[in-house]
């Protein structure tokens, strides 16, 4: 994506001008990064409880369901997969490390407190089958709101020869932002799937898609990124 185009995004029906000028510093051109691996984003069965249903009717059974917007993440998530295994990319999922005795007691990815009608299943940190890890996929299981926050994702993306990434998954405000924020601070080039993130409320996704694209991430389009991941597994079949 072009400078010009660089505001061309969700957060252009929310943010003012004033912001935008504010921010016009970081406008560049945005693009997928060398040597990528996709890194989805704690999409576990919690996040889709309750349908594709507004995530404030859900806040007593389901506080941690993303609804809607949750289920309008699925297609362009599978896509982006498939995109992925194609290009022969590596793929690293995670999900929060749920042991016994793996942790002290009131650790966790945010300090929100748990409503006590909460409603919970032993599935609930499974990864969503729509997306069901395959062979030779990684599955991380972290503690913190970021991905590399005492795991070995690092180590694993060194042995492979990994350069930059391909963010998607939720909540963008949290688990996507810190692990973008992470990424970045590694020296990895992060670019974030727009269509493929979400969270609880419109408001929060767009603006933390807005601050992460100006600082810390390139925010792409799906088709942009499928784009990039076709062409680069054309250039590797016409190499062979």
């Amino acid at each position: 994506m072009t400078p010009d185009r660089f505001e061309d995004h969700a957060w252009a029906d929310i943010v003012p001008d004033d912001l935008i000028q504010i921010y016009s510093a970081y406008a560049r051109e945005t693009f997928v990064g060398h040597r990528p691996a996709l890194i989805l984003i704690d999409l576990y069965n919690l996040a889709y409880r309750g349908g594709a249903v507004p995530p404030s009717t859900l806040q007593d059974e389901f506080p941690s369901s993303c609804g809607m917007y949750a289920h309008n993440a699925i297609e362009p998530t599978k896509k982006l997969i498939a995109a992925a295994r194609s290009a022969g990319i590596p793929i690293f999922y995670c999900t929060s490390d749920r042991r016994p005795m793996a942790a002290p007691a009131g650790v966790g990815a945010t300090r929100r407190q748990k409503p006590t009608r909460a409603r919970h299943f032993p599935d609930d940190f499974e990864i969503l089958a729509d997306f069901a890890p395959q062979e030779g996929d990684v599955v991380i299981r972290k503690q913190r709101a970021s991905i590399f926050q005492g795991t070995p994702l690092i180590s694993h993306l060194n042995l492979l020869g990994v350069q930059s990434l391909i963010v998607c998954g939720e909540s963008t405000s949290g688990c996507v932002r810190a692990s973008c924020v992470d990424g970045y601070s590694n020296g990895l080039h992060v670019s974030l799937v727009e269509e493929c993130a979400f969270d609880r409320h419109e408001m929060v996704h767009k603006m933390n898609l807005f601050d992460l694209h100006h600082k810390y991430a390139d925010v792409m389009h799906v088709a942009e990124v499928i784009a990039h991941l076709d062409n680069a597994d054309a250039a590797k079949e016409a190499a062979e």
